[in-house]
């Protein structure tokens, strides 16, 4: 199996999400407990829900293989993306409901984790570096979309319920301001129709928007963190609902259109 999809476009935007993948090998599923082998940790549905980009003419790289796998928006040292605060590893060992994803005595040695970095997470990065690149090479700026999505309650990482839209930069170091402050404003915006928004709250980006981003050399790079109650159901089986993802689909088209428009804003400038 390819370790990722990829579609290559044409405008300054590469569309990363590393976490919608449910694929796990025989060898390491063998080893994995009932529950870990359901996926439920998953970024469910996100390219069926981001459908709407097959009609934009940008890049789009999804992971295949599932984070129980390799964590593809860890650091490759595992360092906490959030010291002080509950973390996952580079090769997660519970899930988010703090069960073990490993049968007992079999979880993964540091020669394995090492050997998984090299196969599964180098790749996904270096495919993302080579890109950014490309599309700065060809318009002078470079965007990256980073898409996830989370249940909206995890008594593990927040208390109570999550707000629907949380789009982080690292607090700042990983976009423009002013390209923050025009995507803040769609998610505000999206109040009117029932959702809520956070910028550089709980979720502030993970590895890949932090390590990729550097808008001083022109690459900017946004993460957003859905809550999965705007378009599925959060229990198993997990169902996509196209009721409630119409509803979200236009605010989520809304925000990838502005950091579209804010780039063209830049090249003209």
């Amino acid at each position: 199996m390819d370790l990722y999809n990829f579609k290559q476009g044409s405008l300054p935007l590469l569309v990363s999400m590393p976490h919608s993948g449910t694929h796990i090998p025989d060898a390491m599923a063998a080893r994995m407990t009932d529950v870990a082998r359901t996926v439920p940790d998953t970024d469910w549905h996100l390219p069926g829900l981001y459908d709407f980009l097959a009609g934009l003419d940008v890049s789009v790289i999804s992971a295949t293989h599932s984070r129980y796998v390799i964590d593809l928006n860890r650091a490759p040292d595992s360092r906490a993306l959030y010291p002080g605060a509950s973390n996952t590893e580079l090769c997660p060992l519970q899930t988010f409901d703090m069960e073990e994803i490993y049968l007992e005595g079999r979880r993964p040695d540091e020669t394995e984790v090492a050997e998984r970095r090299e196969t599964y997470w180098r790749p996904y990065h270096q495919r993302i570096d080579e890109e950014l690149a490309a599309i700065k090479a060809r318009h002078g700026l470079a965007l990256l979309w980073d898409a996830h999505s989370i249940r909206s309650v995890l008594p593990r990482f927040f208390d109570g319920r999550l707000t629907d839209l949380n789009l982080g930069t690292g607090d700042g170091t990983a976009a423009a301001a002013s390209l923050l402050d025009i995507l803040g404003a769609v998610a505000r915006d999206a109040g009117n129709l029932g959702y809520t928004h956070a910028v550089n709250g709980r979720f502030k980006g993970g590895y890949i928007t932090r390590s990729h981003g550097d808008p001083a050399n022109g690459i900017h790079a946004v993460q957003l963190e859905l809550t999965q109650s705007t378009y599925m159901d959060e229990t198993p089986p997990f169902g996509f609902r196209e009721d409630l993802a119409e509803q979200v689909r236009p605010v989520l088209s809304g925000l990838i259109h502005a950091m579209l428009a804010w780039a063209e804003l830049e090249q003209q400038g």
